[in-house]
């Protein structure tokens, strides 16, 4: 059994507040581009049924802890091009997934800071089976 991680049960991970006060001191956000109206971090955000991807997020600071699962590359593909627009800065809590299409395609034209350890998420009693990455697109 070496090197098998279990599925996670969930591909939602709500975004640790402590993480999310930091970085709403640096950024001041004013949008949670993929939401619950339980962990919504903004006042202004969008929720699985209003669907982000489908939202335009031009002139606003965005924070965005996308769902995990096989979307993911579509979240970042998404913050990336939203960066683009005029006024609109967007920063993401991404799981360290360095081998993926979409980290060398995305990520990587963004400022990327690695988090030493593992985050435990909102709701966990044990830390994430995965490391975790704050990428800023501005």
């Amino acid at each position: 059994m070496s090197g098998y991680m279990p599925k996670a049960k969930t591909i939602e991970w709500e975004t640790p507040q402590v993480l999310f006060d930091a970085l709403n001191t640096l950024h001041h956000f004013d949008l949670d581009a993929a939401a619950t109206a339980e962990n919504a971090k903004c006042q202004s955000y969008f929720t699985v049924e209003e669907n982000g991807l489908n939202q335009n997020w031009a002139g606003h600071c965005v924070f965005c802890n996308p769902p995990y699962g096989r979307e993911i590359a579509k979240w970042v593909q998404k913050a990336y091009e939203e960066s683009r627009k005029p006024g609109t800065k967007c920063v993401m809590l991404l799981p360290a997934r360095t081998d993926t299409a979409w980290f060398h395609e995305y990520c990587k034209k963004g400022r990327i800071e690695f988090i030493k350890g593992r985050l435990k998420y909102g709701g966990a009693t044990t830390n994430a089976p995965f490391p975790s990455m704050i990428v800023v697109f501005e």
